[in-house]
């Protein structure tokens, strides 16, 4: 089998690839697979979704949307992706808490991975989660529901509990918002007001290559019909008035609608379009969620590495999450900012510099994104969970007979 994930960097190892369109099917291939695990929308950077056995891809299983209006939530297959779930939504008058950057990830891949997007009060996507289906290793299908003993050890799962077939989701009646962009925020404003400047709006996205004499493009996510303190300056920079890339050479029609035009949560929350190919897939992506108290201190430490940084780096993106309680979650118990690398696609290269970013952040807390490249040279990252033997305890009872456990799970759990 020849298979690689969506950015081309990593090239599964995995016997062979299954497209079961049953969750019987998948009971199958799961009870007769001594190794398996499941593969989403293939946009992690590592070797987190791979085996040395079995992949059973999610996109062939049923993935109906199934509204409750009474309790608001949504109930969906785990294979969907959060740009169909949004668009089916929106028509029925509903919509979702926040969307990462990106609409094409699953939805069972972005919720065990702790995937995000922005805002100070807004938690990463797997805090909307009111309950999951997960096939066990022993065939078994286990529904969990918020407030069960196991729920908040299994919602951010790196896949170790089994596969999850469905998962049911918050939702709030449907709402409108509007993106800006300003131009050039001065790093004092960044280090000097950077609380004000993060709550600002209901998201903020500050983009960066470290190696700038200011922030290149702060890009604000606003909602209709709530007033702003913003005006056409953010802190000392001008609204831009043309649309723009994060990555200045990217083609801007990639990206949401900007410039402060209104339109549905679905079409505004995420960077990219749905309907474009998501990003560039020629690139590498590596994240550190920091402890906010420590964020300032991290951005002075990743801008003294600017000159290492810069010839490697498309571009780099910071924005914040709120706490939760999810055992695995980067924002577990403390509200976290987010430091994103989006590099060249070279492998050899960002392997080089990673262990003197991570110098830099892990001592502070960072923890990195699990789908990302990352290297933790000295194992530091395990020691950042405090509720880590507690999960292995929770993913040996789930899987008894370890058919989900793969080098990275046995790396990471004690």
């Amino acid at each position: 089998m020849t298979e690689k994930n969506w950015a081309g960097n990593y090239e599964y190892r995995a016997e062979r690839i299954a497209r079961p369109t049953s969750v019987e099917e998948l009971r199958d291939l799961v009870v007769g697979a001594p190794a398996v695990r499941a593969l989403g929308s293939r946009h992690s950077f590592n070797d987190l979704a791979d085996t040395d056995g079995l992949l059973v891809s999610m996109a062939g299983l049923p993935g109906a949307v199934r509204i409750d209006e009474a309790s608001r939530t949504v109930t969906v297959g785990g294979g969907v992706r959060y740009g169909d779930l949004a668009r089916d939504l929106q028509d029925a008058g509903w919509a979702l808490h926040n969307l990462a950057s990106l609409p094409h990830i699953s939805v069972a891949g972005a919720i065990a991975t702790a995937t995000h997007g922005s805002g100070d009060r807004n938690g990463n996507l797997a805090t909307a989660v009111a309950g999951l289906r997960i096939l066990n290793g022993s065939g078994e299908l286990v529904a969990l529901r918020r407030g069960d003993d196991d729920f908040d050890g299994a919602v951010v799962a790196l896949g170790a509990l089994g596969v999850v077939t469905e998962v049911t989701l918050d939702i709030r009646p449907t709402y409108d918002a509007r993106q800006r962009l300003f131009g050039g925020v001065p790093w004092d404003a960044v280090l000097g007001r950077f609380d004000e400047l993060t709550s600002a709006a209901y998201s903020v996205s500050l983009f960066t290559t470290w190696a700038e004499e200011t922030v290149s493009l702060a890009w604000l996510k606003e909602l209709d019909g709530v007033q702003t303190a913003v005006g056409d300056d953010f802190f000392g920079a001008p609204a831009l008035t043309e649309a723009r890339h994060m990555i200045p050479t990217m083609d801007v029609r990639n990206t949401t609608e900007q410039l402060g035009v209104v339109g549905p949560w679905s079409e505004r929350l995420a960077h990219f379009r749905f309907a474009f190919t998501p990003s560039n897939g020629e690139e590498i992506q590596s994240e550190y969620l920091v402890p906010r108290a420590k964020a300032v201190e991290a951005i002075e430490a990743v801008r003294a590495l600017g000159p290492v940084i810069a010839p490697l780096l498309q571009i780099s993106e910071i924005r914040t999450v709120a706490a939760d309680e999810l055992w695995l979650s980067s924002a577990y118990q403390t509200d976290v900012v987010g430091l994103h690398f989006t590099w060249f696609r070279d492998q050899a290269g960002v392997e080089a510099v990673l262990p003197q970013v991570e110098a830099a952040l892990l001592p502070l807390g960072a923890r990195p994104h699990w789908g990302k490249l990352y290297v933790d040279r000295d194992h530091v990252v395990p020691s950042l969970y405090p509720r880590l033997t507690a999960f292995a305890s929770l993913a040996a009872r789930f899987d008894p007979a370890a058919r989900f456990r793969n080098p990275f799970l046995t790396n990471l759990l004690p």
